[in-house]
């Protein structure tokens, strides 16, 4: 028995699941290989050890401390948007996994639109992170609530304006339209085919950086500011609730950085190897997990060297530097389509 010979409830249901898996399994990945691990050893320490071999078992740990902890909302809180506030959050997460295609028949859903639906649902998050701070009734958080706001709708700008250059070049919404568009992009007119992160290569460095703001990690954690803010938005919750912004970041990073593997990278797809069928997808899989975990890299690399930048120096670096390029990068990019075709 194949998928497409499954009823559509039971097609819908089996997306569903996985995506449940899929969300929680990406966050434990990419917590244990970057920020317990890599980032561990490229500041010459260990990080965790002692649960499991060479600290495998640390996030079962952790996740076991997380659904231990008493769930606490300060007396002033307004409860329901406290609770619901986080579950936003992360159901945002969730929707982004719906349309990145895992292979050539391997995909949640293939939306026309699937860009726009990813980039539409992962601007969830900021209705969520508003909502927690200014149900905290903490200052410290209502103020990081802003700050995320302000952050988020920023830099969802040059986010999209680098998405934008890709979508031009592919004529497609479609992510897995895009994808098939970049098997058989011929770099400037000639035979070498090639991923759009070549001509596209200012977009790629945008969407990375965007992404990066996003996810507000350093340089770009003026919201979460523990010298200023405790722990900005996220300073009243524990427990489960915690743990629902924690998936909700870091799952979010390897959806972003699966979205910039497709976009730039051709996500499943590699050069003069095209498989189908069961293999085709498992094999897809593999190598957008292997390009989709190099991006992660670049990612955390950067949250781990660079020190935080000051509100107005976030801002002024949104709207004076990264929209001005990204518009310059659109301009190209349509004046290359009509030269070259």
């Amino acid at each position: 028995m194949t998928l497409a010979t499954v009823p559509y409830w039971g097609q819908t249901l089996i997306k569903v699941l996985l995506v449940l898996i899929a969300v929680p399994t990406a966050t434990a990945l990419i917590v244990q290989t970057f920020l317990f691990k890599v980032m561990a050893h490229m500041q010459s320490r260990l990080g965790p050890m002692e649960a499991g071999p060479h600290g495998s078992l640390q996030l079962m740990a952790d996740g076991g401390k997380f659904l231990q902890k008493e769930l606490i909302a300060p007396a002033r809180a307004d409860k329901k948007v406290f609770v619901l506030a986080p579950v936003i959050v992360l159901i945002s997460t969730f929707m982004l996994y719906v349309v990145i295609p895992i292979g050539p028949g391997a995909i949640g859903e293939d939306l026309d639109t699937g860009i726009f639906f990813a980039l539409a649902v992962s601007s969830l998050s900021v209705i969520g992170i508003l909502a927690a701070g200014w149900a905290s009734a903490n200052k410290f958080s209502l103020i990081g609530g802003l700050r995320a706001a302000g952050q988020l709708i920023a830099y969802e700008l040059p986010l999209v304006l680098a998405v934008v250059g890709v979508v031009m070049m592919a004529g497609t919404l479609s992510l897995q339209g895009i994808i098939h568009a970049q098997t058989h992009f011929h770099l400037f007119g000639t035979d070498l085919v090639a991923p759009f992160a070549l001509p596209q290569f200012v977009g790629f460095v945008l969407f990375l950086i965007a992404a990066q703001a996003e996810l507000t990690q350093t340089p770009f954690d003026m919201p979460i500011a523990e010298s200023e803010l405790v722990a900005g938005y996220q300073t009243e919750y524990s427990g489960l609730l915690f743990l629902f912004f924690y998936i909700g970041e870091f799952g979010t990073a390897f959806g972003l950085s699966a979205i910039a593997a497709t976009l730039f990278l051709g996500g499943w797809w590699v050069p003069f190897y095209h498989p189908t069928g069961l293999w085709g997808d498992l094999f897809g899989f593999g190598v957008l997990f292997a390009k989709t975990m190099g991006i992660a890299f670049l990612i955390f690399w950067i949250r781990f060297t660079y020190p935080r930048f000051r509100e107005d120096q976030l801002q002024a670096f949104a709207w004076k530097v990264l929209i001005p390029v990204a518009l310059v990068n659109v301009l190209a990019t349509a004046v290359f389509k009509v030269v070259i075709g």
